[in-house]
């Protein structure tokens, strides 16, 4: 630290004092996001967290600071590639990267960038007229026909794959048919929570299928109990009238004469007597 420049001394010191404050720090990518949206995302965050920028020598010296005071802290450092910039809140990190998604945009793909989903064209009409677009989709592989004077995309086909780089020709193809690739906004990589990293693909979660798995859970384990009679609170009530429904069959079926079932067990009692008479004609 003495031999840099006080400015640089100081912004060690203000990571360092904003990596203590927060339990939650996160890096993002901030490659190919355009000024004008990470100023609008700067303004629709502000005042549920805080975004940082600096070199990636400064970070490391006030990790450095801090690797024995915030267990795990140093593990950030494998995760800051590209253009990174740190993230402080106190959210969890769950939450954290629901709000990053939910503040991205869509966006038209550029020939180079990294497909961040596959990328699929579906089968249906387009806007345009039979000419050299039939070769330029038959070339990336769709099958073609001519409809009401439309060229007619015939089979529904993934054009890029998840991870794969995409083609110039591509891009130009994806930006004829209006199809958004990309999105835009803040890359969470990933979170630091007490010791624990977070990373993108663990973050990344569907949350329609997180509640279905979880609800699937939730009736796997009460069906379990309720089948070995292991009681819980939540299924206290449902054991006791499945037993008490279970006693009274019993009682019934052997006449076993107790004053909850003896109506019934003389009802029945009757019945019987009077299908003996019946069969004996008396």
């Amino acid at each position: 630290m003495a031999h840099i420049a006080q400015y640089k001394k100081e912004t060690v010191n203000d990571f360092v004092a904003l990596m203590e404050k927060y339990p939650i720090i996160g890096v993002v990518n901030m490659e190919n996001l355009p000024s004008p949206q990470l100023q609008k995302m700067r303004s629709q965050l502000r005042g549920k967290m805080e975004l940082r920028m600096t070199k990636r020598r400064l970070l490391k010296l006030a990790v450095a600071q801090l690797k024995d005071k915030k267990p795990g802290i140093e593990k950030l450092l494998g995760y800051m590639g590209g253009m990174p910039a740190i993230l402080f809140t106190k959210d969890n990190p769950f939450a954290l990267a629901r709000t990053l998604q939910q503040n991205k945009s869509k966006a038209p793909a550029k020939p180079g960038q990294i497909a961040p989903n596959d990328v699929v064209i579906e089968p249906g009409k387009t806007p345009f007229t039979p000419g050299p677009v039939i070769s330029e989709l038959s070339q990336a592989g769709l099958k073609t026909g001519v409809e009401e004077g439309k060229v007619t995309i015939k089979e529904r086909k993934v054009i890029v794959k998840a991870g794969e780089v995409i083609k110039p020709n591509i891009a130009s193809l994806l930006t004829k048919l209006s199809i958004l690739p990309m999105e835009i906004g803040l890359d969470l990589v990933a979170v630091l929570e007490k010791g624990c990293i977070y990373p993108k693909s663990v973050l990344n979660i569907d949350i329609k299928e997180f509640l279905a798995n979880l609800s699937s859970a939730a009736s796997s384990a009460f069906n379990l109990a309720m089948d070995c009679a292991y009681p819980t609170k939540e299924n206290a009530d449902d054991l006791l009238a499945l037993a008490h429904g279970d006693a009274r069959a019993l009682a019934i079926g052997q006449g076993i004469y107790e004053k909850d079932v003896i109506e019934v067990i003389l009802a029945t009692a009757h019945a019987q007597m009077m299908g003996v008479k019946a069969e004996a004609n008396l």
